[in-house]
């Protein structure tokens, strides 16, 4: 009998098939994008498969007495935990070329824009919403804060609404949450959950009537019971 039934069996050897095909340090900023959103996808759906049979990466697959389970597919599990491991690993490289990435990209605009650069940070005056820490927008904020998802909806008198979320928005940061994290904003969802009743930086980017784009800085507290469905009240969608 396997000793350790529970555990994934890992193969050595490259781990997801695109990512041992291609080399990561010739792919662009865009390109590496795509391929961490391809790793995130694979991951939600691998995660289901496990939900599906009511267990995660760390739930026991063996009796008490160390028999295998007879409610659950053991290999299956097993497998598709093998995979998560595998698309983690990727999903960590992929990160480290996208953060490269962005400081080359960074450096090079510095680079061209010399002694201009702080010409080229703006600040933006606008009506103080409930909230709203500041209004500011600098180039390098958006070169290094992309936004990841936008406000579809909010809902009046929602925390989201008081907060000053509007629709439109885009959401360039979550709490530590940002586009290079957010996981197909499940990592949005997991700090909502955990912050209940206590404010979260949320940062925003938001253009104004005369179609000049402004960046703030907003306080939402997630909580229950404010009249509505959900702790923020407002819909989110991915970038």
């Amino acid at each position: 009998m396997d000793d350790n039934i529970h555990a994934p069996t890992v193969p050595s050897g490259p781990t997801t098939g695109r990512s041992a095909t291609r080399d990561l340090s010739k792919l662009s900023l865009t390109d590496l994008r795509e391929e961490k959103e391809r790793i995130e996808a694979e991951l939600s759906a691998l995660s289901s498969v496990l939900s599906s049979h009511g267990v995660d990466m760390n739930t026991p697959l063996t009796t008490f007495d160390g028999f295998p389970r007879d409610d659950i597919d053991v290999a299956q599990i097993r497998t598709t935990r093998a995979r998560i491991i595998h698309l983690r690993n990727d999903h960590k490289d992929v990160m480290k070329w996208i953060e490269q990435r962005l400081h080359e990209h960074f450096a090079n605009l510095q680079q061209a824009r010399g002694t201009s650069a702080a010409a080229d940070t703006t600040t933006i005056s606008a009506t103080p919403q409930p909230g709203v820490t500041g209004v500011t927008a600098t180039s390098e904020a958006r070169t290094v804060e992309t936004p990841f998802a936008k406000v579809n909806s909010v809902v009046a008198g929602s925390p989201a609404d008081q907060a000053g979320l509007k629709a439109g928005d885009t959401i360039r940061s979550f709490g530590g949450v940002n586009w290079m994290n957010h996981e197909s904003l499940t990592k949005v969802a997991e700090v909502v959950q955990q912050n209940e009743g206590r404010p979260v930086v949320v940062k925003v980017v938001r253009k104004n009537d005369s179609g000049r784009t402004a960046e703030l800085t907003l306080a939402l507290v997630p909580r229950r019971n404010w009249g509505g469905r959900g702790m923020l009240g407002c819909h989110l969608v991915p970038l």
